[in-house]
């Protein structure tokens, strides 16, 4: 594969539902194709150039994990990898290639599903503030990046634009229901201690995550992306240091470099320079190769 950067994604014939931050959705019926571009946000506004090769290492890191987790979590994939395209798509097999997804039709929870394991983030700032996150009581004396005594289920509500909100666990009930907020707490618990312990075999610290999860025919499906570093707080273990914020395997040069600039963060983002653009590629590829043993 060499440098090119999908940013858009038309596919004459097939009707697009939406265009996300990262992922063009299409509608195949009784199906849905996701397809991960190469566009990166930081401060909510997606940047005038993206990351060449970021979809793939979304995508293919979901992959990883789905089948990691499968045995014990369903999720919403209804194509194998590496499987023949669907007749429709195989026009457009090229920048299909590696970045893309056939899955279930599910309907998703109205709630972001959180997990966290060590304090950072909007999570440090309350904690600073009340001594709590999400209202949940944690130990005094915990500093920028230290690990909790467990893992905390901390969920959001879903911004179509702007930020995500943090909520109380008995706001996400009034939201989901009380059964089916139980059964995402658990499975996003579950999941992420599996995924914690896995990784960090691996050298990489998962500091916290998001989870999305749909319902299909009343069993709860994992959906969307799934452990990635757009979607999880990546930490090298190696350079581990409570105290301080932790360098990370994401969009950090890109937030670094924002904000060095004079810019209000509103939209139009500045383009991004081109060692930007390499560093981050290269941690992209990094945080795959680490958890699968392989490279890209």
């Amino acid at each position: 594969m060499g440098n090119e950067t999908l940013l858009e994604l038309d596919l004459p014939g097939i009707r697009k539902l939406k265009s996300g931050k990262v992922r063009e959705i299409f509608d195949l019926g009784d199906r849905l194709l996701m397809v991960a571009t190469d566009r990166i946000s930081a401060f909510d506004c997606i940047m005038p150039n993206g990351i060449p090769r970021k979809g793939e290492v979304l995508t293919q890191i979901s992959y990883f994990w789905f089948g990691q987790t499968a045995a014990f979590q369903p999720n919403h994939l209804a194509w194998r990898p590496g499987s023949p395209l669907p007749k429709n798509l195989q026009p457009f097999a090229g920048p299909l290639a590696r970045r893309s997804m056939i899955v279930k039709k599910a309907a998703p929870l109205a709630i972001e599903c959180v997990v966290r394991g060590y304090l950072a983030g909007s999570g440090w700032k309350e904690y600073r503030a009340r001594q709590t996150v999400c209202g949940l009581k944690l130990p005094p004396g915990l500093k920028e990046s230290s690990e909790l005594p467990e893992a905390i289920f901390t969920p959001a509500t879903k911004a179509e634009t702007g930020h995500d909100e943090n909520i109380s666990f008995e706001q996400t009930a009034r939201i989901a229901g009380v059964d089916i907020a139980e059964r995402a707490r658990a499975a996003s618990l579950k999941l992420y201690q599996f995924a914690r312990d896995y990784a960090r075999q691996r050298g990489i610290i998962i500091a916290d995550t998001k989870f999305e999860f749909g319902l299909l025919e009343g069993e709860l499906i994992l959906i969307d992306e799934v452990l990635t570093p757009d979607s999880s707080r990546f930490w090298p273990a190696a350079e581990y240091e409570p105290g301080r914020s932790q360098p990370s395997f994401d969009k950090q040069f890109v937030r670094d470099y924002l904000e060095t600039l004079d810019w209000n963060k509103t939209p139009p983002a500045p383009a991004l320079p081109a060692e930007v653009v390499a560093k981050t590629q290269a941690k992209y590829l990094e945080a795959y190769q680490r958890l699968t043993g392989k490279p890209l």
